[in-house]
């Protein structure tokens, strides 16, 4: 894993600089080699008490664990923002996860989270993998294919990484973009030992210049710079961020900001963007860009796919121009 953390960096300041949110904690690309906090972190699902269950368990490294519960399900499948949740910490002890809320514990073996209040055991949560429902989309007839595994070569500064997937390397699409649709796949690290803006970062700036955070936001509240998020525009409707090294996706519909023959804009981008097959982004009106990148203006742009010096990686991104 070591060797693949120092090609990766190599390839990152190959590709314009190795960026702040970079750190030298240890950045997982396969399940094989992430550990035993790997297998405990995740979602579970079932009933504690009178009410149906979400939980997020992340991983901190060194067998410590944050745990957030989400009263009727998991976000984006009965909890909404606004919904109870409960909050609690764990750690890994021979071979078994323990976990502590301010009322309530829970012991998590096997793939099965068993929750107690008083001492009594009130339910039981088994472990889910979750997949967005557009994962692997075929491009329909007509769309322009960025990248499908077999080559770079679509975008400037594009390199393969692990084979056939695509680095966030700072590439540039040479294909430039008015209003259109964009379906991505996406994959973050296990970096349990990074924390915010350094673990799992990357974006996906539509047209150059309003980007969709990618980042390892599991757990987390969903901010504007986070997972889903639009950076200083607006915070997801829901954060719909799976666990890390799951493959997630974004379908986006763009239309462009509108210019007059002088160059003034007269009318603001709009995006809607599903995460996972969740709509977090409805419609939303796009005052500004999004810093670190290109900014506003008439002409047509690639997608940029943001280098943050973490091993994110994407597959099958393709569009349909409007």
């Amino acid at each position: 894993m070591r060797a693949k953390l120092v090609t990766w960096i190599t390839l990152c300041l190959l590709g314009g600089g190795l960026l702040a949110a970079a750190d030298t904690n240890p950045a997982y690309t396969s399940p094989a080699e992430a550990g035993p906090d790997f297998v405990i972190q995740g979602e579970y699902v079932g009933n504690a008490g009178e009410h149906r269950w979400g939980v997020q368990i992340v991983a901190l490294g060194d067998g410590k664990f944050d745990l957030v519960g989400y009263q009727g399900g998991l976000p984006g499948e009965g909890w909404k923002r606004g919904d109870a949740t409960k909050r609690g910490t764990g750690e890994l002890k021979d071979g078994v996860a323990e976990f502590r809320g301010d009322d309530w514990t829970g012991k998590l073996k096997d793939g099965v989270l068993t929750i107690a209040h008083d001492g009594q055991q009130v339910g039981e949560l088994k472990k889910v993998e979750r997949k967005s429902p557009t994962l692997g989309a075929q491009p329909p007839t007509g769309a322009i294919v960025l990248f499908d595994g077999s080559t770079a070569d679509h975008f400037e500064n594009g390199k393969l990484v692990e084979g056939n997937l695509l680095g966030a390397t700072g590439c540039v699409s040479k294909h430039q973009f008015g209003d259109h649709s964009l379906h991505v796949e996406f994959r973050t690290p296990f970096m349990p030992k990074s924390r915010g803006q350094a673990r799992g970062n990357s974006g996906v700036y539509v047209q150059g210049r309003y980007e969709v955070q990618v980042l390892d936001s599991f757990g987390l509240e969903g901010k504007d710079n986070e997972c889903g998020g639009i950076y200083r525009s607006s915070e997801p409707a829901v954060n719909m961020c799976y666990p890390p090294l799951a493959w997630q996706t974004y379908d986006i519909d763009f239309t462009a900001a509108r210019y007059d023959e002088s160059g003034k804009k007269v009318e603001n981008a709009r995006i809607t963007v599903k995460h996972n097959g969740v709509t977090i982004h409805d419609h939303l009106e796009l005052k500004s860009s999004t810093p670190g990148n290109k900014t506003e203006g008439p002409g047509k742009l690639g997608l940029f796919l943001q280098n943050h010096g973490n091993p994110v990686v994407f597959r099958n991104i393709w569009a349909v121009e409007k």
